[in-house]
This record gives structure tokens, C-alpha cells and sequence, in this order.
């Protein structure tokens, strides 16, 4: 098979299986690679070779982008092998480019305690402020699926975020009833049409609204912490990990949801031991 064809069928699952936007980040990457390798078999791609077009493809970018750029690439080769039943090895697999690109490892981000997104939110200076802090930390939405939520996507308990994160068409996020009734009254009072927008605020202002609360405590946070200490808050409080992941995050992967829980200290487990077998 020529890079070519396997190219053209690497799009046409992405066109049934990824959004638009993602598609789209694939882009530069699959037309300098057909630029280069058109013809070529994909058998005879020599991990040498691939050695040195990530490295001049991604010259002077982003680390973050460079790194990008080497995964989409393996991506592609892992789909064409497992896809075609192909006996050879990724050639984006070897140590050279594992090393080129390798990930950065991260702090792991500090997990807000619930005294304190009780205390941001019980800050918040109005109605509107409050349901989208409340959105994110109680049901575990992103500020993007906040800020997009149109009226007609509001049904009692229930939210339908459209052309979610995931690819799907919809997806649909559940609320507490307190927070259902909440977002009913403010939608009745603000006289919104199906149509309209429930927020009209845009994500700067969203975020200058949660470092600023965040602040006021001495407490550096951004809109994404909310989500994830829906999750770990979730997990202390005894629910399955299939919940968190399925149903508060709705990620597709449920080594996804584990990245967002926090560590887990000794005075916790040993809690939890009591709890689950006594003292």
C-alpha cells in the first residue's frame, strides 16, 4: 500500500470517527507527509527516514507542537498496521524519536478542597456566576460546553451539549435538581428565547470571573480545576470510577478520568480501609 492510499483511508475514518476540528489539526501534518512520500510503499518507510522529517517538519515550533506532530504521525501508522493486519513494526517507534518528542513530565496540579469551591462559589457576585461555577464544579462540565449551552438545550435535569468534545453529535450532562431549578428560575427571569444563549459571556470573561474568586482566598485556579474536582470529589464520596467517567465526565477512556483524580494520601487510605472493613 502507497502512503497515498493509506492516507486517503486514514481521512475517511476520521471524517466518521473525529470532529472536524481535530481533522483539521491533522491537515499540514498529512499533506507534507504525502508531499514527501506520495508514492511510496508504506512497507518500505525506513525509521531513519522518519527520523528526520518530524525534525524539519517541526523545526522552530512549540515543543507542544512538535510533540503533537510526532504522535498524529504514529497515529497514522498505528491505524494503517492494526487496520490492514500489516506484519511490520511503527517506525515512529524507536528510541531516537521517543526521545526527541518525549513528554514533559507535569506537577500534578494541587485538588481543590470542597470548603474552598463552596467558599469561590458562595463568592460569586451574581445568579449567572454562580450556576456556571456550579455547572462545572457540582456536574462536571467544561467552560466551553458552559458557554455554548443555548436554552433549547435545557431539559429539567438534563443538558445536551452539542458537537461535544468527544466527536459524537451530542452528549448529554445531568444536573442536581437544586441546580436544575436554579438555571430554570434565571432562564425564565432573563426572558430567554430556545435560541438565545443561557451565559452571552465569553471564555476570557469566564475566566477572569474563577482566578478572580480564586484570588480573593489566595487560591491560583482556572475554570478546568472545577471540572476535575467534580471528579476527585465524586471519587472521595464513594462513586464508581464508571460514573465519574461515563456520566460526570463523559470521557471515552477510563484511563482518561484516572489522570484527573487526585493522589490519594495515606491518612486517605487508611480511611477508607476503616470504612470498607472497620477498625
Amino acid at each position: 500500500m502507497t502512503i497515498q492510499k493509506a492516507i486517503e483511508h486514514f481521512k475517511n475514518h476520521q471524517r466518521t470517527s473525529l470532529k472536524k476540528r481535530t481533522q483539521e489539526g491533522y491537515k499540514k501534518l498529512l499533506e507534507r507527509f504525502q508531499g514527501e512520500f506520495n508514492d511510496r510503499e508504506i512497507e518500505s518507510i525506513k525509521a531513519e527516514e522518519l527520523c528526520r522529517f518530524p525534525e524539519a517538519f517541526t523545526e522552530g515550533l512549540a515543543k507542544a507542537t512538535r510533540r503533537l506532530r510526532y504522535a498524529q504521525l504514529r497515529a497514522l501508522f498505528n491505524f494503517v498496521i492494526d487496520t490492514f493486519e500489516m506484519n511490520i513494526k511503527n517506525p515512529c517507534c524507536v528510541p531516537q524519536l521517543f526521545k526527541s518528542f518525549k513528554n514533559i513530565q507535569q506537577r500534578p496540579r494541587k485538588i481543590l478542597d470542597k470548603e474552598t469551591v463552596d467558599e469561590i462559589i458562595f463568592n460569586s457576585k451574581n445568579i449567572r456566576d454562580r450556576l456556571i461555577l456550579e455547572l462545572q464544579a457540582r456536574c462536571g462540565l467544561r467552560i466551553g460546553e458552559v458557554l455554548h449551552l443555548k436554552v433549547s438545550d435545557v431539559s429539567h435535569r438534563k443538558l445536551m451539549l452539542q458537537e461535544p468534545k468527544s466527536g459524537r453529535e451530542v452528549e448529554v450532562a445531568f444536573m442536581p435538581e437544586h441546580i436544575a431549578n436554579r438555571l430554570a428560575d434565571y432562564i425564565a427571569t432573563k426572558n430567554l428565547s430556545p435560541d438565545d444563549k443561557v451565559f452571552g459571556i465569553c471564555y476570557t470573561t469566564a475566566r477572569n470571573l474563577v482566578t478572580t474568586l480564586g484570588q480573593k482566598l489566595n487560591v491560583k485556579i482556572s475554570p478546568h480545576d472545577l471540572r476535575r474536582h467534580s471528579a476527585t470529589y465524586a471519587s472521595r464520596n464513594g462513586v464508581p470510577l464508571e460514573i465519574i467517567s461515563k456520566v460526570i465526565l463523559r470521557h471515552q477512556d477510563l484511563k482518561t478520568t484516572q489522570v484527573y483524580l487526585g493522589k490519594v494520601s495515606d491518612s486517605e487510605a487508611i480511611r477508607w480501609m476503616d470504612v470498607l472493613h472497620g477498625k
